[in-house]
């Protein structure tokens, strides 16, 4: 069991009906002390469920039950009112502003931890463990390159896919700002099926370049570009195989 902390914030109202998301995010503030006062200020209007600070310290703001105020404007799958369905946990870290670094690993730790409790409290697909730059990537870029999916995806939380050499090899030619073609609209009507917002229109469009770099920096952290390679794409694919088994798999239980 996870010791958590009350700490409540006034900023949450009702929800109407039960989380089926988690959405990750950094604090991006210069230190934690800042963060979780922002976060109980009513004058700010933000919340999030809980804060997890370096140490693995773990703050519980807002019940799970409430709506909590982390996502702003947003998008996925259709959903424009993401608070409305996630569980926002803010992981301390100054972020790009203040001095971007790794996640230390008692933080992770605790984070792994409070996603064991929060899955078992609610029917959360993997799939739906998300960062804020998936849900609104024109403004955001939390929780980042750095922070490890790939750790979180081995105790079970979230999706991971590393391609082979032959398949990224098979695909060819990066596409980038300025193409057009079927490879563009494959590219983009992926990316829409995983759960970005854009529509597929066969244009490389600045979008499309910000689309693909915040699924870079989720499921290919090692270099976000905008630019679609081989390995983004094979990524892509993969990630989009491990949706659907995970969806189908829960239609059939």
């Amino acid at each position: 069991m996870l010791t958590v902390t009350d700490a409540p914030s006034p900023n949450f109202d009702q929800r109407r009906g039960p989380p089926d998301m988690v959405l990750l995010h950094y604090t991006g503030m210069q230190t934690a002390e800042a963060a979780v006062a922002r976060l109980r200020d009513p004058e700010a209007q933000v919340s999030a469920h809980y804060v997890v600070d370096e140490h693995g310290g773990v703050l519980r703001l807002v019940p799970e039950e409430r709506r909590a105020w982390h996502a702003g404007q947003s998008w996925w799958k259709g959903e424009t009112d993401i608070n409305a369905v996630s569980i926002g946990i803010e992981i301390v870290n100054p972020g790009h502003e203040f001095g971007y670094r790794d996640f230390p690993e008692s933080q992770i730790a605790s984070v792994i931890t409070l996603l064991n409790e929060i899955r078992a409290r609610w029917s959360i697909e993997d799939a739906r463990i998300l960062g804020h730059s998936d849900v609104a990537p024109s403004r955001k870029q939390d929780p980042g390159e750095r922070f490890p999916w790939k750790a979180l995806a081995a105790y079970r939380h979230g999706l991971w896919f590393e391609p082979a050499a032959e398949r990224i090899a098979a695909l060819g030619p990066p596409l980038g700002p300025g193409d057009t073609g079927l490879g563009v609209h494959v590219l983009q009507a992926g990316l829409h099926r995983l759960g970005y917002e854009p529509l597929p229109d066969g244009k490389y469009t600045e979008e499309t370049r910000i689309t693909v770099e915040a699924f870079q920096r989720h499921w290919r952290p090692s270099r976000v570009d905008g630019i679609a390679d081989g390995e983004t794409r094979a990524t892509l694919m993969g990630i989009l195989q491990l949706a659907t088994a995970e969806s189908v798999t829960g239609v059939l239980n």
